[in-house]
């Protein structure tokens, strides 16, 4: 599918609203990972694309660190120093624009879908402000994709009308679960119940009984960073 700049299916515009509300000058959002083949999904401008390109071509950069973390990667002055993980990345870089970089990495639950990739052309790195609305539209657009994701390529229906898969009992039971872990919505829990599945190759099935099971748990763990994660057991 060919991408227009800024834009995905539907003229959702995904890039736009980092560029509005952040101190950046531009933005890319690729998805990857267990749940989607590697997609440019949106370019706010052609240096943005070409920042996501050479990390994937290279299969080096910040974006990789984003991902193996879930955490945000932030690099204020990426002309400078070369970075130990990533020197093909720092070569391919210099003499571009991009004076500083910003990665956030796009997760739902235990899900990961790619990252959002800003920069911006003068050094310098984001306020403590900036990252908490950063992370606020990465959870939005997170939410979007997987919706997005899932719509067009879950292989499964829906399971109530699957009595040979599970019963509308057990759903309800492993759905209130996630609800009672994540804080999330019924709706969403059982969202989060499909796009683990879809991530991991797993049918609902085999999630749902691993939730029931206390295998799985959707519920933030809080670590010495302050920053939550999920309980895999």
């Amino acid at each position: 599918m060919e991408i227009t700049p800024g834009l995905v299916a539907g003229d959702e515009d995904l890039c736009g609203p980092y560029l509005a509300k952040l101190p950046i000058t531009g933005a890319a959002v690729s998805l990857f990972g267990g749940a989607t083949a590697e997609t440019l999904v949106c370019a706010s401008d052609a240096l943005a694309a070409h920042l996501d390109e050479l990390q994937f071509s290279l299969g080096e950069g910040p974006r990789w660190r984003a991902v193996r973390s879930r955490l945000p990667v932030l690099i204020p002055d990426v002309q400078a120093v070369a970075h130990a993980d990533w020197p093909m990345f720092h070569k391919a870089v210099a003499g571009t624009p991009a004076a500083a970089l910003f990665v956030f990495p796009l997760t739902v639950g235990a899900v990961d879908l790619g990252v959002v990739e800003l920069y911006h052309s003068s050094p310098g790195t984001l306020s403590s402000s900036d990252q908490a609305t950063a992370a606020v539209l990465a959870g939005q657009t997170s939410w979007y994709l997987l919706r997005k994701i899932l719509t067009i390529s879950s292989p499964d229906t829906d399971p109530a009308l699957e009595p040979g898969l599970m019963s509308r009992r057990e759903i309800h039971q492993a759905t209130g679960m996630v609800l009672a872990q994540s804080g999330a919505t019924a709706a969403d829990s059982l969202l989060l119940l499909r796009a683990y599945a879809f991530a991991h190759d797993l049918t609902l099935r085999q999630t749902a009984d691993a939730v029931l099971e206390g295998r799985l748990s959707f519920a933030p763990e809080v670590g010495p960073s302050g920053l939550g994660g999920l309980s895999l057991t």
